[in-house]
C-alpha cells in the first residue's frame, strides 16, 4: 500500500508539473494543458491540441520520460497487489480447506454472534475440535485471527454442511439469531448425520417445541436462561456460587468435567472408592450406563465398566490426569 500510495503521488505531480508547463510553455489553456498532459502521458497517439515549439517538444520529450515510468510503476504495483492477493486467497483458502478436512470428531458452530462466539471460546478452551460456519464475509478478517478452522457460507446450505464433514462430526450447534434458520439446520444435520448431536439456539415455546420435533437433543433460549440464573441467585445464591464452579470464568483451581471410559481404558473395573481414593480433591457425582437413567453420585463399590460417562467434580490437574487414564491403548 505504501508503494501504490508513492505511486499515486508521483502520478499526480507529474501530471500538475506538465499542466503547468504546457501552459508556461506553450502558452495553452488550463484545459487544452491538462489535455496534453493526459494524452501524453497514457501515449495513447493523438496529435497535439496545437503545433509545439522546440520548448514544447523538449518539454514533451522530459515529460514523456518522467510520465510513462511511473504509470508503469504504478500499474506494476496495482499488478501485484491484484495476483499476490489472489495468491493469498487462494493459499488461505486451500489450507483451511485442509485444516477442516482433517478433522473428526469435531463440533460445528454455526453463527458467530454473540451467542456462537461463547461456545467457540469454551471448546477452544477445553481443545476441542471446532470448525465455525459464519454468513458474514465481514467476519472473516476476525475469524483469522481467532485461529480456528472456519468456512464462509450459509449453514442452511447442503453444500457447506458437507465441507465442514458434518458426516464426521461429534456435535453441531445451531446457534443463529434466526429460528428458521436454526430449525432448517437441524433437519439437514440430523438427514445428514442420524447420530450427531444437536444444540440449537431458540426464542420461545413455539421455537423450542419446533426445534425438539425437527431432531435437536437439546434447545437453549439465552434470554429464558438468563432470566432464569438471576431468579435463581436471588432464591438460592449459594447453589449458585457452587454451580459457578462448573464454568470456564468460575475458578482457576476447581473444575466440573465429564468423561468417558474408553474401550481398554485402565479405569474399566475399578471401583468408585478406588478412583476417589487417587485425590483428596476428587469427587464422582454422577454415572451414566448406556441407555440407563443418570445415577446420581454412585455407590463406592460400583464398578466402572467400558463406555461409562462419568461426570466428576474436583482440582483440574487431577480430572486431566484421569482423562488421560480414561482414554484407551493408542
Amino acid at each position: 500500500m505504501r508503494r501504490f500510495e508513492l505511486a499515486i503521488l508521483g502520478l499526480a505531480l507529474i501530471s500538475i508539473t506538465g499542466t503547468v508547463g504546457y501552459v508556461v510553455v506553450e502558452d495553452m489553456s488550463w484545459v487544452n494543458a491538462l489535455y496534453m498532459t493526459i494524452i501524453t502521458l497514457s501515449t495513447v497517439g493523438f496529435a497535439e491540441v496545437q503545433p509545439l515549439t522546440q520548448a514544447g517538444r523538449l518539454f514533451t520529450v522530459l515529460l514523456i520520460t518522467a510520465g510513462v515510468g511511473s504509470v508503469l510503476y504504478l500499474a506494476s504495483v496495482i499488478a501485484q497487489v491484484v495476483i499476490e492477493g489472489s495468491i493469498s486467497r487462494m493459499m488461505g483458502a486451500s489450507a483451511m480447506t485442509r485444516r477442516v478436512d482433517e478433522l473428526r470428531n469435531h463440533v460445528i458452530v454455526c453463527g458467530f454472534g454473540r451467542f456462537g462466539r461463547i461456545v467457540v471460546d469454551e471448546m477452544m478452551r477445553s481443545r476441542v475440535a471446532v470448525v465455525i460456519v459464519e454468513r458474514d464475509p465481514d467476519k472473516e478478517a476476525e475469524l483469522e485471527q481467532l485461529g480456528a478452522p472456519f468456512l464462509i457460507g450459509s449453514a442452511t446450505s447442503d453444500d457447506v454442511l458437507d465441507r465442514a464433514h458434518i458426516e464426521f462430526a461429534r456435535a453441531i450447534v445451531a446457534g443463529t439469531a434466526s429460528d428458521a434458520d436454526n430449525l432448517f439446520m437441524t433437519l439437514s444435520a440430523r438427514e445428514k448425520n442420524p447420530d450427531i448431536r444437536i444444540h440449537a439456539r431458540g426464542e420461545g415455546e413455539a421455537a423450542s417445541r419446533r426445534l425438539r420435533l425437527a431432531g435437536a437433543d437439546q434447545v437453549i433460549s439465552p434470554y429464558q436462561s438468563g432470566g432464569l440464573q438471576i431468579a435463581t441467585s436471588i432464591l438460592r445464591p449459594a447453589v449458585v456460587d457452587f454451580l459457578e464452579i462448573s464454568r470456564p470464568l468460575g475458578g482457576e483451581e476447581v473444575d466440573l468435567e465429564e468423561l468417558r471410559v474408553e474401550e481398554g481404558s485402565e479405569l474399566a473395573g475399578q471401583t468408585i472408592a478406588t478412583l476417589e481414593g487417587g485425590s483428596t480433591k476428587l469427587r464422582i457425582v454422577a454415572l451414566r450406563r448406556g441407555t440407563a437413567r443418570i445415577e446420581l453420585v454412585p455407590g463406592p463399590d460400583v464398578e466402572t465398566q467400558e463406555g461409562d460417562h462419568l461426570v466428576l467434580i474436583g482440582d483440574r490437574d487431577t480430572l486431566q490426569d484421569l482423562a488421560k487414564r480414561a482414554s484407551g491403548p493408542r
